[in-house]
């Protein structure tokens, strides 16, 4: 069984077709057959089915392909790794993230990168959900992961900071003008704009969790897909938000309220395999950008 044979397969799934997977490998049609065959002989099945409207896996097929993507994934990583250091020129780094994190913290950490790096080409992969993330990380899909630690990770984690989690709504809201944090008890009559990507904690709905500690169900007026539109529906006065500060910051009409007790979310850098070269130097730039105060603090605490 070679890389080779798996990247063949991996490549007929992607194109659902043998001749359009032929032609994005620059090989042959049969000599791509003839390489999957001998995969499948030497699995002891067949791998691949066709179908009436293209390629399908076959239950075998299923339960081979996360490997055998892993592995070509894997390959490239290696390459890449090596590449960056023996300190070649040019390269590419593979990062992913959650879209939250890709449009309100994650352009800065890009452009300073650029500008420090224009050799290296950034290729940026985005999901909608910490377990979705999770998974295609673990997976090989990018070279470093930005996003809240994960749950039993077993390759390394780093700390970059934390997000402060606030409350969004109006700035004809009377608490846009309220100077003191609110606590979230005052809130008990209010109606919230959720969205479907929000944190599950303890098997509830992150809103749901905190707020049944503080003795109350939260009353939902609208439910939406994406975080940015919740926060937009917040601004123009349909309901309350909890959402990190950078999703608020350039919305008209935002104003933004802060919650008492503080709500934090760590996030983190985190990879399959040791941290070194141009990763591990994407990974310092982030904790520098994209949480300042987090840095200070840890430059105070380590010369204090």
């Amino acid at each position: 069984m070679s890389l080779r044979q798996m990247e063949y397969l991996v490549a007929v799934v992607a194109e659902e077709s043998f001749t359009r997977a032929a032609e994005a490998l620059n090989v042959t049609q049969s000599a791509l057959s003839h390489q999957i065959k001998a995969l499948e002989r030497e699995v002891g099945g067949p791998l691949l089915e066709r179908r009436p409207r293209g390629i399908g896996l076959t239950p075998m097929g299923r339960a081979f392909l996360p490997h055998a993507e892993l592995a070509v994934r894997s390959a490239e990583q290696a390459r890449r790794a090596a590449k960056a250091a023996a300190g070649a020129a040019g390269g590419e780094l593979h990062i992913a993230t959650l879209h939250a994190l890709a449009v309100g913290v994650l352009p800065s950490v890009f452009a300073r990168w650029r500008r420090a790096y224009p050799e290296v080409l950034l290729n940026l992969h985005e999901y909608a959900t910490t377990e979705e993330l999770r998974d295609h990380m673990e997976r090989g899909v990018a070279d470093v992961a930005i996003g809240p630690r994960p749950d039993d990770w077993h390759g390394p984690v780093v700390p970059l900071g934390h997000e402060e989690i606030m409350l969004i709504t109006s700035v004809d809201d009377p608490l846009a003008t309220r100077a003191q944090p609110v606590r979230l008890t005052e809130l008990a009559d209010r109606v919230w704009v959720r969205c479907a990507l929000e944190p599950v904690v303890q098997g509830q709905r992150w809103l749901d969790w905190v707020c049944e500690r503080s003795g109350f169900a939260p009353r939902t007026g609208v439910w939406t897909e994406h975080s940015s539109t919740a926060v937009r529906m917040a601004a123009a006065g349909v309901g309350l938000v909890a959402a990190p500060l950078h999703l608020a910051r350039g919305v008209t009409g935002a104003a933004v309220v802060a919650v008492d007790p503080p709500w934090r979310r760590e996030q983190t850098a985190y990879s399959r395999v040791e941290l070194t070269g141009i990763a591990a130097t994407f990974v310092r730039l982030s904790q520098e950008q994209a949480f300042p105060d987090t840095a200070q603090s840890r430059t105070s605490s380590a010369t204090g």
